[in-house]
């Protein structure tokens, strides 16, 4: 299944970036993280817990960036299993222009899944990763739009 979508954020993309690359925000951003650790050079390990239709899981994974452009793109890839529920894989290409109003995020994503997940249906998966996405980036967009000097630029003469 694919997904894609927009958002302008109203911070510099230097800011944005530097949010995009932080354990804390993206814990923050990820519906159901209960942990987040690692780094952006060595990968991230995390721990979500979902309710898809009704299947509850509690997903390990791992997340690595690749393609990293600083400060304009990267690609995303994870992977989690959650047991008995399945599994959940997949990627997103994630590209930061700077625009009038501040920064526009644009990702192209990919998933897919497997096990009983698989089972639910692709209407039931295809509406529970768009509405995933949906909240991630919204909640990514508050994080980042409150967060000390979002509108400013992070580097100094």
């Amino acid at each position: 299944m694919e997904l894609n979508g927009t958002k302008i954020i109203a911070a510099d993309v230097a800011t944005v970036w530097a949010h995009l690359n932080n354990p804390d925000t993206l814990q923050a951003c990820i519906p159901g993280c209960e942990e987040l650790t690692g780094s952006p050079a060595e990968g991230f390990a995390a721990t979500v817990k979902q309710k898809v239709g009704p299947v509850k899981a509690t997903f390990k994974g791992a997340v690595t960036l690749e393609n990293i452009v600083e400060n304009q793109s990267y690609t995303i890839v994870g992977e989690g299993k959650g047991g008995v529920a399945g599994f959940a894989k997949g990627g997103a290409d994630v590209t930061l222009v700077t625009v009038p109003e501040g920064t526009e995020l644009t990702y192209d994503a990919t998933a897919k899944v497997g096990g009983k997940l698989a089972q639910l249906g692709n209407r039931i998966i295809g509406g529970f990763a768009r509405k995933m996405a949906d909240q991630f980036f919204e909640n990514f967009q508050n994080v980042v739009e409150d967060a000390p000097n979002a509108g400013t630029s992070a580097s100094s003469d």
